[in-house]
């Protein structure tokens, strides 16, 4: 998948471990056509945030298989699919990569 994510939905998930992350971001992907835009550790907790890119369609069904196969490893803490995000969520969502 190309990396440039303008006009591509997102979906974001959040587990309390990093295990749990990887194993759903893994099923994620291949569940359907999504590219990962980035993972971020959580700074006070063992888990991170996931952030997937692609169509809408692609994005919900790797975040049903993605949350349904990490919450056998791990607490989801939050989860959502934004379909179309604005431009001032496009540059706060690239702003936490690799931070």
């Amino acid at each position: 998948m190309d990396r440039n994510f303008e006009g591509k939905a997102i979906g974001v998930f959040e587990f309390d471990n990093l295990v749990a992350c990887i194993v759903a971001l893994d099923a994620a992907t291949k569940t359907s056509d999504v590219a990962v835009q980035g993972v971020e550790r959580n700074r006070l907790k063992s888990g991170a945030c996931v952030k997937i890119r692609g169509s809408v369609s692609d994005v919900k069904a790797a975040m049903d298989a993605a949350l349904e196969t990490g919450s056998r490893y791990g607490k989801l803490y939050a989860s959502t699919v934004i379909a179309s995000p604005a431009a001032d969520t496009e540059t706060a969502i690239t702003m936490t990569i690799n931070k």
